[in-house]
């Protein structure tokens, strides 16, 4: 009878070495993390015939457990390693692949109720390529993610409808085609499980619908043609009050007129047979199934070696195995020509805000004052409908507004404490709109911004000499402008409003707002600035932030070790990691790099950057107000990453519907080497070890175009330094750059 568990356990050695099981195991898949009770050694040999199997030797056993489970199969170091099949006391049964105690390559898990999952598993989740059958006979079969329809697949619902196309998340969500059981096809865009965006609606009588589509009705431009080529062209909307449109007849026909049909049938008659199937919930995920074991004993000691082989010195990690409570064991001492980007990761156990607080009396007082009357002044104005097909000429460079702020005020302007001033708004309408398609609600826009709090100035300027102010609530970062830059953003606005619109999980900086404040008097000052979302704001604390260029020369933190804290914006030369997405992420990321990065080449733009910020899980650090960011004691060093931590990344569903490319992503960051000689750069080694983070990141500094300074840049440094090492180059070679070395950086996670 085994001891821990109350159950019988009986074994058979086979001396097979774990690394043959580990070659017939492949990883990949996507619910929570499935584990089953662990074994320990002395439970093994209590009750077992044969000898006892040494550590990396595979063997068969089965064991029955106190709670009624129980489980037959291939052991590795008292876990389940290999084939094996688990049977719970509430009747779910696994039978597949394990390696260290979780599901892991190809299985079959089965629910009481008849349904079940045939694929790929991945630590538990159902993840990679697989097959779905519920009890009603709904069948999914494609791709997963953490237990999600993710990615392309086809599901036959039990009514007869059919779907096959893309997923995010469990809904269907990009192009796809929807086959209702009456014969009438949807074939086109989906958005969060309905029709969103171009799309047709086929009936089996013929007639059709071409157009756009919100909300899963038609919206804007459209035209509906019966089968003899008639046809209603306009625009079109489920409020009978928004829709315009006009009856043409078919060319070979003598009628006038469109018959007893109302256009808005379209939404009361013909769309009544054309609901989506809902299909069934999953109630209980395998991974939820989970029984949890320590996998790990004792105190593990980790030797880290420098880059010449050298030993660094001993560390003490904790009773698990991770590097929480890292500290240098007495007698050692840290080499201080040891690259900043292999030193062990200390973190502080709070974080502070960034900026300081514009209160009155600070040289800015005014400015923000001036800043926030403009901004309440515009969004608070009332506008027509918005509508995303704009006119040209909402684009036109001349489409500004101006507005005097005399301190007294006037019959569209409060009265105000700050100085007599001229507030401008460029392509008012084009921002609007783009507040809109980003889905910021007025309202809160300008609580943000014009609140009771204040903004906060970031420490220093930029390179570029502009100056940088946050909101109280970290959502919005204000940036003043040259006037180069201002006539950059509206040379290309139509084009930038196009591509956000097109592509909505895009990279590139978030552009909500385009000013001026011109200061009256003698000095006619003008300040110009844009309102952009900080990419960094999270309930989660960054740790570490970095911007990529792809270059080299001159792309290093000029710091001392000491002066680098989570607020330092580290460079090229010091990034110390891999950053390693889960495959459907992954391949999300390449696509919308490259959409990116050919929309900047198409516009003459260059020395934009990637802007990656970290949050180390379980750090023990807290956020700017004191809340503990993860579960971790008072700690103050991340944890390497182990099987058991990996599978702790974000795996509550609220959680899950909040991620998006390059918000709140959970990944792990692999340290690296970077060898060195003499100051030139070699190649960068993977360590393997790793840290759970959840990862930010996002395409900035997109308004600098190739102009003749920056030709005159690259042939005056061309002449000092390595043509391919330097910021300033063609806009295509710098795509070309920038795009191999972010290819580098970001790799699938295996």
């Amino acid at each position: 009878m085994n001891k821990d568990f109350g159950g019988i356990f009986k074994f058979k050695v086979k001396k097979t070495s774990a690394l043959v099981v580990k070659r017939r195991t492949k990883t990949s898949s996507i619910f929570a993390s499935m584990s089953v009770a662990h074994v320990d050694d002395e439970d093994l040999a209590a009750t077992g015939t044969g000898t006892r199997p040494g550590p990396g030797e595979v063997y068969r056993g089965e064991t029955v457990f106190n709670n009624g489970d129980f489980y037959t199969g291939q052991w590795v170091d008292n876990l389940p390693q290999g084939q094996g099949k688990y049977l719970w006391n509430d009747g779910c049964m696994y039978v597949g692949e394990w390696q260290k105690g979780k599901t892991m390559g190809k299985g079959r898990f089965t629910w009481p109720s008849g349904a079940t999952y045939e694929g790929d598993f991945k630590r538990g989740y159902m993840d990679g390529i697989g097959t779905y059958t519920n009890s009603n006979e709904d069948s999914y079969k494609g791709f997963w993610s953490m237990n999600s329809k993710h990615g392309k697949g086809t599901e036959n619902f039990a009514n007869g409808d059919s779907y096959e196309g893309e997923w995010i998340k469990g809904m269907q969500e990009g192009q796809g085609k929807y086959q209702w059981a009456n014969g009438n096809f949807y074939l086109g865009q989906w958005k969060n499980g309905v029709f969103h965006g171009n799309g047709s609606l086929s009936f089996t009588n013929g007639n059709k619908f071409e157009g756009y589509w919100e909300e899963g009705y038609p919206k804007g431009e459209g035209t509906y043609k019966w089968e003899d080529g008639s046809c209603y062209v306009g625009v079109w909307s489920i409020e009978p009050s928004e829709q315009s449109v006009t009856y043409y007849a078919a060319n070979n026909s003598s009628d006038n007129g469109d018959g007893d049909w109302d256009p808005q049938d379209l939404f009361n008659v013909d769309m009544n047979d054309c609901k989506i199937y809902p299909g069934e919930e999953i109630t209980i995920f395998p991974s939820q199934k989970a029984i949890n074991w320590p996998s790990f004993n004792g105190k593990t000691i980790k030797k880290l070696v420098d880059i010449r082989g050298s030993k660094a010195g001993t560390w003490d990690f904790g009773h698990d195995g991770s590097a929480n409570g890292l500290n240098r064991r007495s007698g050692d001492r840290l080499d201080s020509s040891m690259p900043r980007n292999f030193r062990p990761i200390l973190l502080p156990k709070t974080i502070k805000k960034q900026g300081e607080t514009i209160c009155r009396g600070h040289k800015n007082y005014e400015l923000m004052l001036n800043l926030q009357l403009g901004i309440r002044h515009s969004v608070g104005r009332p506008g027509p409908p918005v509508k995303r097909d704009l006119k040209s000429s909402a684009f036109d460079p001349k489409e500004k507004v101006w507005t005097k702020f005399p301190p007294e005020g006037s019959k569209h302007t409060p009265p105000h404490p700050s100085c007599d001033f001229k507030w401008k708004d460029y392509c008012p309408l084009v921002f609007r709109t783009l507040r809109t398609l980003f889905k910021v609600d007025a309202a809160d826009y300008m609580l943000s911004i014009c609140g009771n709090d204040a903004l906060r100035e970031l420490s220093s300027p930029g390179k570029s000499g502009s100056f940088f102010y946050l909101t109280h609530d970290d959502k919005y970062m204000i940036k003043t402008m040259k006037k180069s830059e201002v006539k950059v953003l509206l040379r290309m606005l139509r084009a930038y409003y196009n591509h956000v619109r097109t592509f909505e999980d895009t990279l590139v900086t978030r552009f909500y707002g385009l000013h001026c404040v011109k200061l009256t008097g003698a000095t006619q000052k003008k300040v110009r600035f844009v309102i952009m979302g900080n990419l960094f704001c999270t309930e989660y604390a960054i740790h570490r932030r970095f911007d990529l260029k792809g270059s080299s020369h001159g792309r290093t933190t000029d710091k001392p070790d000491s002066e680098i804290d989570p607020t330092t914006t580290l460079k090229d030369l010091d990034l110390n990691y891999i950053f390693r997405l889960q495959r459907f992420w992954f391949q999300e990321f390449c696509r919308q790099v490259d959409r990116d990065c050919d929309f900047l080449e198409q516009e003459r733009i260059m020395d934009y950057s990637l802007l990656v910020g970290l949050h180390f899980r379980d750090s023990g650090a807290k956020n700017a107000e004191g809340k503990e960011d993860s579960n971790s004691c008072d700690l103050i060093a991340p944890r390497l990453s182990k099987v058991n931590e990996t599978d702790k990344l974000v795996f509550d569903p609220n959680q899950w519907a909040s991620i998006r490319l390059g918000i709140n992503m959970p990944a792990r960051a692999e340290l690296t080497l970077r060898k060195s000689v003499e100051g030139e750069a070699q190649a960068v080694e993977a360590t393997g070890e790793c840290y759970d983070v959840i990862i930010f990141f996002g395409i900035i500094d997109i308004l600098q175009d190739y102009d003749i300074s920056k030709k005159l840049e690259h042939a005056y440094k061309a002449f000092q330094y390595d043509a391919t090492s330097i910021s300033a180059v063609d806009p295509r070679q710098y795509s070309k750059r920038f795009r191999d070395f972010i290819y580098k950086v970001f790799a699938e996670d295996g």
